[in-house]
């Protein structure tokens, strides 16, 4: 009775080593986590994100003033195209 009582707890004590490491292992990912989280988070103190904002804004506004037709006329072309080859392709079908 002694010997079965005695492996039982050596059973529950590599039980409870076995928690306890993983534990370990489970705060350790979680901190690493965080960690990196934190790092990818960090904003660093500036205008550069405010001037890169402002310049793409000023660049679409110039894209629009200057190839306004031009942008009209490849829209109308692309659609064209697009419905005709929908059309090649349900004559096909049919």
């Amino acid at each position: 009775m002694a010997k079965k009582r005695i492996v039982k707890e050596m059973k529950k004590e590599k039980r409870e080593q076995m928690r306890t490491a993983c534990g370990r292992l489970r705060n350790a990912a979680r901190k690493a986590g965080e960690k990196v989280f934190a790092w990818g988070m960090y904003k660093e103190a500036g205008i550069d994100g405010i001037l890169v904002t402002v310049g793409l804004c000023i660049i679409a506004l110039i894209l629009c003033v200057v190839m306004k037709d031009s942008l009209k006329v490849f829209i109308e072309t692309l659609v064209t195209s697009m419905t005709n080859e929908a059309q090649n392709i349900l004559n096909g079908v049919a």
